[in-house]
């Protein structure tokens, strides 16, 4: 059972994001925006991207990151560092965040169903490599440990 280091958790969160928040631009920029804005007819003011709004992303972005990396890091320590931690902790994730963020969006007419086939998979694509990077980076930090002891 390892203790928990704030300070470490802070710096995987923030490398972790790195990855997070290429791929939600990506995903936001090159897939979402075309079919939202065609869902609403070319609609001006949907789907529109200023500083500001890229500003609260980023925050947005990275508290995804920090309940990611959080969660790996108690699901490792109930379970072991290994591929089944990164799948549960990032499935996890992903059902409580994009799934239903998604599922409601759709559900309340905010965007087409067929919009989740595109987003739901490559957020959870998204998720469990989140994960995967929070354990290789756990796992580096440790073997540092391991060797300073």
């Amino acid at each position: 059972m390892q203790t928990f280091k704030l300070k470490q958790f802070f710096i995987i969160t923030l490398i972790t994001s790195i990855w997070i928040n290429l791929s939600e631009v990506f995903r936001y920029f090159v897939l979402v925006i075309p079919r939202v804005k065609s869902f609403f007819n070319d609609k001006n003011g949907i789907a529109e991207m200023d500083w500001v709004i890229f500003t609260i992303w980023g925050f947005w972005d990275t508290l995804l990151t920090a309940v990611l990396v959080f969660i790996f890091w108690l699901y490792s320590n109930t379970f072991g560092h290994n591929f089944k931690s990164v799948f549960a902790s990032g499935t996890l994730v992903w059902l409580a965040v994009f799934v239903i963020f998604w599922v409601a969006t759709s559900n309340m007419g905010l965007s087409s169903w067929s919009i989740l086939w595109i987003t739901l998979s490559l957020s959870w694509l998204e998720m469990i490599v989140g994960a995967w990077i929070a354990h290789q980076l756990y796992k580096k930090y440790n073997q540092k440990q391991a060797l300073i002891i």
